[in-house]
């Protein structure tokens, strides 16, 4: 696939299935991404260059930046890793009884927060780094997402939880996936006011928080990443949620290669970018909403292949015409 004067490949990129790709807190310019291949990379993605890497024992499985100069990251060890990324120090913080799936820093809470396929959510105090408490969840977590001082976690079993992070003594919200399919991803709404959650099964449901009846009639689910080929419809799953801070669209990747942008709240869809080598595994907008960073990775959908394409990491100038509702 030929470069684009708006998108190039990143240099030096994993060498097995990207997990996530999360951008820094105030910048386009520092991405981190973690991978299968047991290493969290991290990114200058300006000049093109790899500056950091650091590893863990087993394949990672999700990252996040905690502010511009510390990473976190877990995976298949059942660890949490803090990085500092300008005295090189790694720091175990925590571990988990099972692989730990998500990652993700809630700022306006100044928590670290790490969901596991040990059926439990841990938070963490990132100055002392400690674990804060265990919260158990009803099955495995497979995503999560922070809002404000909200916390969205969806596990097998299409359940979704709705959590305060400074209340944790129960369960604010729980919900059943309105989509009959294993939940793949949640990423919530800039505004707070909801999280669009999706499924194995080609299909996104924009959800709302606010338990009102009135709110949620507001509610919908669509199709997406179905390719007719043949007269065949096929179905891909809807492997990754990303917003954009400013307008509040949102994009999705599929296993179908594509990215198309949407705009929730009018139910459309603002544009596709061309088809990726394979998968797209993780997406990114940066703070500023200017640049979206793209895994493309084989996700084994079809289990074992020969030759799988290459994991690449595209990073993508995106434009207010791309990304603004019409």
């Amino acid at each position: 696939m030929s470069e684009t004067l708006n998108e190039f490949k990143l240099n030096n990129s994993p060498t097995d299935g990207i997990s996530a790709v999360k951008f820094g807190p105030n910048s386009s310019q520092f991405l981190l991404v973690s991978s299968w291949d047991c290493y969290v990379r991290l990114y200058d993605v300006v000049s093109n260059s790899l500056r950091i890497k650091y590893g863990h024992s087993e394949p990672v499985l999700d990252c996040c930046f905690q502010d511009t100069v510390h990473a976190y990251s877990g995976g298949l060890d059942n660890s949490l890793k803090m990085y500092d990324f300008n005295t090189s120090a790694e720091t175990h913080v925590g571990s988990h009884d099972g692989a730990v799936r998500c990652v993700e820093y809630a700022p306006d809470t100044n928590v670290v927060i790490t969901g596991s396929w040990d059926f439990t959510v841990k938070l963490w105090d990132p100055r002392a780094p400690t674990c804060t408490g265990s919260y158990s969840q009803p099955d495995k977590v497979y995503t999560l997402a922070v809002t404000g001082d909200r916390l969205v976690v969806g596990t097998a079993g299409r359940r979704v939880l709705v959590w305060d992070l400074r209340n944790m003594g129960y369960v604010q919200q729980r919900r059943e996936s309105s989509l009959k399919y294993q939940t793949r991803c949640i990423r919530t709404f800039p505004n707070k006011a909801g999280f669009v959650l999706s499924s194995i099964e080609g299909r996104v449901a924009v959800e709302y928080l606010d338990p009102s009846p009135e709110v949620q009639k507001k509610k919908y689910a669509f199709k997406c990443h179905r390719v007719k080929e043949d007269g065949v419809e096929k179905i891909f799953p809807v492997n990754a949620i990303a917003f954009h801070n400013t307008h509040n669209t949102f994009a999705t990747g599929g296993s179908d290669g594509f990215v198309n942008i949407w705009d929730g709240f009018h139910k459309k869809r603002l544009c596709q970018f061309h088809r990726y080598p394979t998968s797209i595994a993780s997406l990114a907008f940066s703070q500023d909403g200017s640049t979206l960073a793209i895994a493309s990775s084989y996700m084994y959908e079809q289990d074992e292949i020969d030759n799988p394409p290459d994991d690449n990491v595209y990073i993508r100038h995106v434009s207010d015409q791309e990304t603004k509702p019409k």
